[in-house]
């Protein structure tokens, strides 16, 4: 029978809800938030509730400890403590904790601290409920987001609270949370015995977060329980040796590392700029690992099919002319095979760009194009270039003193193509990388022949 006592409940509270701190003391991590005099310690530290306090907005990825913090911050501070989910809380409960904060405030001259979970789930009339609090000093927010405030928060809000941002917990962070809830009375309370490569496991497929720390640690827990109640059959619980979490069982436990990204918010952002940024800077192992990334996450393949595209042209250019051929290819495959075969195709053609020479004179040649026709440096087609196979063309001298190159014995010759206002402007220069190296020294034989040495 599994053991289902204190510590290893399996149907009761989580562990990481257990094993929330009540202090800003038991916090882990983000000790640059928690210096003495800080907005955060500010809040937590006022036992009477009486003095002002600015709101905060906590920014961070899930499992640094937002909502830690804000329950913390209300098991110690002197004042009135309300919390709001964005999930469920509409405008008529955002404006009902505000009429009982001013009532609060004007009769016992208490203010009140509001904590408000996801506010990147707000709707703008939703925040807007919440200025006037905020803004007479009714109540000091507190708000969580996951997502960059700077385009989920309304301007007006984030004017009057302090942005904080909180920072993945580091290898160090996770394994004190983890020995703690191995030990204290509130998590396992030494019912189960951890190996070292079993926490270096957890610790790993954490990657940061520590709510997946615990509930790996927790997992990991009942399944060693099961293996020894399993191997003790009717054996009196009292002799049963005490269960052992090892680098096996945390496998079996935890099928894979959850990764951390959500294919809306910022994460798929940076992860995306990382690879384009790998592939750039011909660092092949990291373009792979970050390709790795938004596949195991479940990115949507055409996504990272057009980006590989964009690159090809972007990035690499004429320096390796068949990288864009490469590119479309491996597209095309993905739409072929699909997934999860479609990795392979995917990750030929990263290796292709990564390891190709890199230029992207194309990509710079066309933007000062568009530059200059933007800023009307565009002028009249030369008329020898106009179309003349209308009728009435010829008289207006269209096509008139057109030289056919191919009637020439090189295929090349000295005529003017671009707008007078524009003769002998340059936007493609080819850079010395790979196959460039002979597109330059053909571009300057062709530009001096066709712009008769100029």
């Amino acid at each position: 029978m599994v053991d289902s006592g204190p510590g290893l409940r399996s149907g009761a509270t989580p562990l990481a809800v257990r094993m929330r701190p009540t202090s800003l003391d038991e916090v882990a991590g983000q000790r640059h938030l928690l210096t003495p005099g800080s907005p955060l310690v500010a809040l937590a530290s006022d036992r009477s509730g009486e003095s002002g306090s600015v709101s905060v907005i906590l920014w961070g990825p899930p499992g640094t400890g937002k909502t830690t913090l804000a329950q913390a911050i209300a098991r110690s501070s002197g004042r009135k403590f309300v919390e709001l989910s964005a999930v469920t809380a509409g405008v008529r409960d955002v404006r009902q904790v505000m009429e009982e904060a001013r009532a609060s405030r004007d009769l016992y001259g208490l203010s009140t601290v509001l904590f408000l979970d996801e506010i990147h789930r707000f709707t703008k009339a939703q925040q807007d409920a919440l200025l006037p609090g905020v803004e007479n000093g009714w109540v000091i927010l507190v708000a969580a987001t996951t997502e960059n405030p700077s385009f989920s928060v309304i301007s007006p809000l984030l004017s009057r609270s302090l942005l904080l941002t909180l920072e993945l917990l580091t290898d160090d962070d996770l394994g004190v949370l983890v020995d703690r809830a191995l030990d204290d009375a509130r998590g396992l309370a030494g019912r189960v015995e951890l190996e070292p490569e079993a926490r270096a496991a957890i610790i790993r497929l954490a990657s940061g977060d520590a709510r997946r720390a615990l509930t790996a640690l927790e997992a990991a827990a009942v399944a060693a329980s099961q293996s020894v109640a399993e191997s003790d059959g009717e054996t009196d619980a009292a002799e049963s040796p005490k269960p052992v979490i090892t680098a096996d069982v945390v496998a079996r436990a935890v099928d894979r590392a959850l990764l951390r990204y959500d294919r809306n918010g910022d994460e798929h952002y940076d992860v995306i700029s990382a690879f384009i940024k790998s592939v750039r800077g011909s660092d092949v192992d990291a373009a792979l690992h970050y390709l790795a990334r938004m596949i195991e996450a479940g990115e949507d393949p055409r996504f990272i099919a057009r980006r590989i595209i964009v690159l090809a042209s972007e990035d690499v250019g004429m320096a390796d002319p068949t990288a864009l051929g490469v590119a479309v290819s491996a597209a095309d495959a993905v739409q072929y095979i699909g997934m999860p075969e479609g990795r392979i195709p995917l990750a030929q053609a990263v290796v292709h760009l990564a390891t190709a020479p890199k230029s992207n004179a194309a990509y710079l040649g066309i933007d000062q194009a568009i530059a200059d026709v933007r800023a009307g440096r565009a002028g009249p087609v030369p008329k020898h270039l106009r179309d003349a196979h209308y009728p009435g063309a010829k008289r207006l001298g269209h096509g008139k003193g057109y030289v056919y190159p191919h009637d020439d014995p090189i295929g090349v010759v000295s005529q003017d193509y671009l707008p007078d206002s524009l003769r002998g402007a340059v936007y493609y220069e080819p850079t010395e990388h790979g196959n460039e190296r002979e597109v330059s020294a053909r571009l300057a034989k062709l530009r001096r022949i066709v712009r008769g040495g100029r």
